[in-house]
């Protein structure tokens, strides 16, 4: 698939579910909770040991089921190694141009990080696809609604703060996306292996997508 349709992939669900946790055993089956609740973009963090194994791991056994990135990206080589593992796309905290260029050669999905509306408008220059303002819950959503004023064509994500009580209200300020970490994620659930808790609280963020998109049609 191109870039343009892993784009669209991304906007039609409106999640990135954020995969973060201290081990990676579990977090095969987590990606795959996610999908069962209708999240089916993740990105597993460079934070998680062998991170690469686990985006791996995950594309043989789900396959197209799930647009699978990486997060925590922060330099070109490891960019590089999440792509050769399958990734799809590549998310950083922060803003290095090397990582998006790297992306854009090999025709892959980028999303880096950016805070400061000159942060975002260099970002969006240097070609990424939607921009991750983090963090979010810093500016909440009336920044995102100022933003959308001088720069209506950027799109943003917002992560960190994202969770039940407050995903609508991004979406209303403009959000094209949403990154959602440990509130969907929930650590205490993956250390329980209770993955019907991840599948519920995917299906809860999925409704509100959903809801906020009927609402705006």
């Amino acid at each position: 698939m191109s870039r343009e349709k892993h784009l669209q992939r991304v906007l039609d669900c409106g999640i990135v579910a954020v995969v973060r946790f201290p081990e990676p055993g579990p977090l095969v089956e987590v990606v795959r909770a996610l999908a069962e609740g209708g999240v089916s973009v993740a990105e597993v963090t460079f934070t998680v040991p062998n991170a690469i194994d686990v985006i791996r791991e995950a594309k043989r056994q789900l396959g197209d089921r799930v647009l699978l990135g990486a997060g925590t990206v922060l330099d070109p080589e490891t960019a590089r190694a999440a792509l050769l593992a399958g990734a799809e796309f590549v998310v950083a905290p922060g803003l290095n141009l090397d990582v998006i260029k790297l992306c854009r050669r090999y025709d892959k999905l980028v999303m880096p990080g950016a805070f400061t509306p000159t942060e975002v408008l260099g970002a969006w220059e240097a070609g990424a696809d939607i921009v991750k303002v983090f963090p979010a819950d810093v500016v909440g959503p009336a920044f995102f609604r100022a933003l959308r004023g001088p720069l209506p064509q950027v799109k943003l994500m917002p992560t960190g703060g994202v969770d039940l009580t407050t995903a609508a209200e991004f979406l209303k300020a403009g959000a094209v996306c949403l990154g959602v970490g440990g509130h969907l994620v929930d650590p205490k659930a993956v250390a329980a292996g209770d993955m019907a808790r991840i599948t519920n609280l995917a299906k809860q963020y999925v409704e509100i997508v959903k809801e906020h998109r009927k609402a705006h049609t």
